[in-house]
């Protein structure tokens, strides 16, 4: 019944020029987290992976963009907004709950409505 809950990202899907190195590891983590979920099962162990949009973290002032890319940061979610972590945790909690004991493999889009392919 245990789970592993791996973090992606928006990027994985739709890369950002400007942030290569992070989309390809958050790529990586996708593939990660699907082939893990096939090893694990037989032990009883799910794994699943949430992929955020853009959400207000201590990277965005901190230098993780550009400050003029921080500006209008999120305002392409149909939303018009970044997320906030408030409103990713449940999606944590439900994976890693009995509730979602007939989960395992997937990715779990937080996107503010942006979508994942």
């Amino acid at each position: 019944g245990a789970s592993v809950i791996t973090t992606a990202s928006v990027q994985a899907y739709e890369p950002s020029d400007i942030l290569l190195d992070y989309a390809t590891t958050k790529a990586g983590i996708v593939a990660y987290t699907k082939a893990l979920a096939k090893q694990l099962i037989e032990k009883g162990i799910r794994a699943n992976v949430v992929a955020p949009g853009p959400f207000w973290t201590v990277l965005q002032p901190s230098g993780g963009q550009p400050q003029e890319k921080v500006a209008k940061f999120g305002e392409q979610t149909q939303f018009g907004r970044p997320g906030q972590p408030v409103e990713i945790a449940p999606v944590y909690v439900l994976l890693a709950s009995q509730e979602a004991s007939y989960i395992t493999g997937e990715v779990y889009g937080v996107t503010g409505g942006a979508g994942i392919a």
